[in-house]
């Protein structure tokens, strides 16, 4: 197919006017598909928008990559349509414990995805940061109430992300060098990743 066939397609079935220039200033990365152009697309494609999206991130791509309606999405959730078109657009949620429990639900999201679309995973990895480099016990509470899990899951991973995290710091002390605060350059590479960690230990345990 070339762009005017998927331009004809998209208005033949779908009733969505574009431009056989659009299309091809898609494919090169200059522009991107709006919200309403984006199913059309992937339809005259015979795809799913999720294909043709890099990996979803905030709210407005989660919907578009499972071609949920702004409308049908608050209603799945139990909010007025315009509060949440609100969120979207400001990339701010703000709904309820309940809303967001319904959120992971509509939209199929896992907890990290659930933690970023929320904006609760700049907040979680603060709180990791601190516990591997202190004392864990007392950011288990903070963790807990932020990661919707049974404590006694994410106990565990703590107290081993803290002796790992220790372990790294005695290697780079044993090693004679001149070590920061963050413990060298593998305590800042491991604060880096302690997010991806926390995720995969609680996968493995």
């Amino acid at each position: 197919m070339n762009h005017s066939h998927i331009a004809h397609a998209m208005w033949i079935s779908y009733g969505t006017p574009v431009r056989p220039e659009t299309i091809a200033a898609w494919e090169r990365g200059e522009e991107v598909p709006q919200a309403s152009e984006l199913p059309a697309l992937a339809g005259a494609l015979w795809c799913d928008p999720s294909d043709l999206m890099n990996t979803p991130t905030t709210l407005l791509e989660h919907r578009w990559a499972r071609g949920i309606a702004p409308s049908d999405l608050a209603r799945a959730i139990g909010m007025p349509v315009s509060d949440y078109e609100r969120m979207e657009r400001q990339d701010k949620w703000t709904g309820s414990d309940r809303q967001t429990a319904a959120l992971a639900v509509a939209l199929g999201l896992s907890l990290p995805e659930l933690l970023t679309v929320t904006g609760g995973d700049r907040k979680l990895d603060a709180l990791l940061r601190e516990a591997v480099a202190t004392r864990w016990q007392a950011y288990l509470r903070p963790v807990t109430a932020l990661v919707p899990l049974p404590r006694h899951r994410i106990e565990p991973v703590l107290r081993t992300l803290h002796s790992e995290y220790q372990s790294t710091m005695v290697t780079t002390l044993n090693w004679g060098n001149d070590v920061p605060a963050s413990g060298g350059e593998g305590g800042r590479a491991f604060l880096d990743t302690v997010t991806e960690r926390f995720w995969a230990g609680l996968q493995g345990d």
